[in-house]
């Protein structure tokens, strides 16, 4: 716990030059954007949302823009293209990039699938990338060196103190482990052969299998049920060759014999048995 100087009289525990009410627009405060239009859904014009100017040296504004035969006003120009590229690739939220660049979603999605811009749709993927995984940095981050909470008492900040979230820390320990600390969770999708839990489970399997085909009992119960299969497969073909044997002894006078249940034959003149 790391105890604080008490503040001076007046003062709050947040104030700031950044955080007052006079803020310079170089400070470290973001200013919040938001929609000027009644209905958010119809922001789709340059004046939508406010947006701010893009560092020109970003790495990801390599890609090939579209370009609009015709622009308009709202058009979304190869610059805003890039400004949002940049602005998804540093937060990994579409809206917020959208919003950034004062453009609405569905303009945005449509542009991304139109013929010619490509470039832009596969900048758009890797900017999601880069986002998702700046995302897994800091959460990686907060669960290594976790988080200052500060304590207050009497309206007052008395002190900080660093805490860890747990869940977060097993998150990632079974995530990044998963052998060592999520064997029962293991991602199918990443288990193939020459992975230890696919060759464990595996050897597991034909142990169990050859124990199976080894135990008496087991033995015995299917050659029972062969043994069943087999009876029912004669019967059915007995009855069937039998009956055809007798409709031609009707018809032609014969006295040509059936077989028994037991393979054996009988004529029907009473001869009894072969």
């Amino acid at each position: 716990m790391k105890r604080l100087p008490p503040s001076s009289p007046g003062s709050s525990p947040d104030s700031s030059p950044e955080s007052s009410p006079g803020s310079s627009p170089g400070s470290s405060r973001r200013k919040i954007m938001r929609t000027k239009r009644a209905t958010p859904r119809q922001a789709t014009s340059r004046t939508a949302f406010e947006y701010t100017a893009l560092s020109p040296d970003d790495p990801l504004l390599a890609f090939e823009p579209y370009r609009h035969r015709q622009p308009r006003a709202n058009s979304i120009t190869p610059d805003l293209q890039r400004e949002f590229i940049a602005h998804l690739a540093a937060t990994g939220i579409v809206t917020s990039a959208a919003r950034h660049v004062g453009r609405s979603m569905e303009a945005l999605y449509k542009l991304k699938h139109r013929p010619g811009a490509e470039g832009f749709a596969e900048a758009w993927d890797r900017a999601m990338d880069l986002g998702v995984e700046r995302l897994e940095d800091s959460a990686l981050a907060r669960a290594i060196e976790g988080s200052e909470r500060l304590i207050i008492r009497g309206g007052e900040v008395i002190a900080t103190e660093r805490s860890h979230n747990e869940a977060l820390v097993m998150f990632f320990l079974k995530t990044r482990l998963p052998d060592r600390y999520a064997p029962q969770a293991v991602n199918s999708a990443h288990v193939g052969p020459g992975h230890p839990v696919y060759e464990r489970a595996a050897r597991a399997y034909e142990e169990e299998a050859r124990a199976k085909a080894n135990d008496p009992e087991q033995v015995q119960r299917i050659k029972d049920s062969l043994d069943r299969k087999i009876g029912e497969w004669k019967r059915e073909l007995l009855g069937e060759w039998n009956a055809k044997v007798r409709a031609y002894n009707a018809e032609h006078g014969t006295q040509l014999p059936v077989v028994s249940d037991e393979g054996e034959l009988e004529f029907p003149d009473g001869g009894g048995k072969a």
